[in-house]
């Protein structure tokens, strides 16, 4: 474990040393204002919170946060630097926690560099800060379900763009988990137990109960359970990988 701080510092300030980090944060920010303020409807609504800014958040991450994951794994097998990562005096977990945590602490500083909107709502009106903050603290435990598993996803392709859309595919499937089309497909032959099963997997279900300010323990189990999951098996990937 003495290692991993010196992992999480080298990987995150890694994300730094090239556009990439500006780039996905002046789009995230920007994205996010445009959802908020235009599409969301912001204005129309004549309420001051932040239910259209995180109402989009689950489809925003879909494709932005797997961009971030694609480079964890797949970059390193590609230039072959995995091999001198893995022989250095470092445990697996040490590697696959440090790389995630340094990506999870990636994304929630472009989540901070949103507080203008927190201003912005409290300028206008008089919100609920309560429920902005559990809205944050849900936003950043989706990321970090992404990127757990757009780690996994990359740690089994040796391409960024087949990590990519392995990541993406994954994560949409968790999403649309809950749609009642979805849900429609099991109810002529499985148990009712097993629907629900599916259903409670949504992303969308767990997260909009937290940012509307309802923080079940359930969800926050859910979130971290995945997050926890998702690195294992990246972790038994990667010994896999490298017994080949």
């Amino acid at each position: 474990m003495r290692q991993l701080p010196v992992l999480f510092k080298r990987e995150l300030a890694s994300y730094f040393t090239t556009p990439l980090a500006y780039v996905f944060i002046v789009i995230f920010l920007v994205l996010s204002g445009v959802f908020t303020f235009y599409l969301g409807g912001f204005f129309e609504s004549g309420q001051a919170n932040l239910a259209p800014f995180f109402g989009f958040h689950p489809w925003l991450y879909l494709f932005l946060v797997p961009a971030i994951a694609m480079r964890l794994w797949a970059e390193e097998r590609k230039s072959g630097t995995i091999e001198l990562l893995m022989t250095l005096p470092i445990t697996r977990f040490e590697a696959v926690t440090g790389k995630f945590l340094a990506a999870w602490a990636f994304a929630g500083l472009a989540l901070l560099l949103t507080f203008p909107m927190i201003i912005t709502v409290n300028y206008l009106g008089d919100p609920d800060n309560g429920a902005i903050a559990t809205g944050y603290l849900g936003s950043w435990l989706l990321a970090g379900a992404y990127l757990a598993i757009g780690s996994c996803m990359s740690a089994l392709a040796k391409n960024q763009v087949i990590a990519f859309i392995l990541a993406v595919s994954v994560c949409f499937l968790f999403i649309v988990s809950g749609f009642p089309m979805v849900l429609d497909g099991f109810s002529g032959w499985a148990p009712q137990w097993l629907i629900d099963a599916v259903a409670s997997l949504s992303f969308l279900t767990r997260f909009e109960a937290i940012s509307k300010g309802v923080i079940d323990l359930r969800d926050l189990l859910y979130f971290l359970t995945l997050i926890a999951a998702w690195l294992a098996a990246t972790a038994v990937v990667i010994d896999l990988k490298k017994a080949d």
